[in-house]
């Protein structure tokens, strides 16, 4: 089965950097192993993305503090209901190793998919932007319902293939996992690329905007 390859259009583009918080890149029970190592990943991807005038949007997943919309979410997981992304606590926060442009956009939400209780198709539709690009943590829950959400909002989504990452779950390795998630998506919802192919295609069609 041939793909569709989806066209790079900067001024028509986001950036979801999905959940860069304190509680999920390192030293907490929600954190991927190799969550640190992520940060420079992201930070060259954001950054190529602001040069090429792509919008920026940091996602921050936090509960509200009085528990109220814990929901289904804090029944599954006790680090939830023990608050690390609690809204307010230090965990909760940006991981300080991210870099926050001026001009980036902080989205809270409340559930794993950036889309749910949100306001982020709002804001992607009243910019004229049809198509993200989705990096992050965890690949397979709130990376992986952002990039379904926004294919059944008919959204272009390039799901960075190493650009995302999480933590091993039963006998199942973070590799193993991450590679079911970015087949399904590549099948199903997605362009999965890597991020050096995607910084190169976002270059390629700044240049060919420059030189119009």
């Amino acid at each position: 089965m041939t793909i569709p390859k989806w066209p790079v259009h900067p001024k028509r583009m986001a950036l979801i950097n999905i959940d860069m918080q304190v509680a999920f890149v390192e030293g907490t029970p929600l954190s991927a192993p190799d969550g640190l190592k992520l940060v420079p990943v992201v930070n060259k991807l954001a950054a190529a993305c602001r040069d090429a005038g792509v919008m920026v949007i940091h996602t921050r997943h936090v509960t509200r503090p009085d528990g109220s919309n814990l929901g289904t979410m804090g029944e599954l997981f006790e680090a939830v209901r023990e608050g690390y992304i609690m809204d307010g606590r230090p965990t909760s926060e940006m991981h300080p190793a991210v870099d926050i442009g001026p001009n980036d956009i902080i989205l809270k939400k409340p559930r794993y998919g950036s889309f749910t209780g949100t306001d982020l198709d709002l804001v992607l539709r009243s910019n004229g932007i049809d198509t993200v690009i989705i990096s992050g943590i965890c690949t397979n829950i709130c990376c992986e319902t952002t990039a379904r959400e926004a294919g059944m909002r008919d959204y272009h989504v390039f799901f960075m293939e190493d650009g995302t990452e999480t933590f091993p779950i039963g006998n199942l390795s973070t590799e193993e996992i991450k590679r079911a998630v970015n087949t399904t998506l590549g099948l199903a919802f997605a362009n999965v690329i890597p991020v050096d192919e995607m910084i190169d295609r976002l270059g390629t069609a700044s240049s060919a905007v420059a030189a119009e």
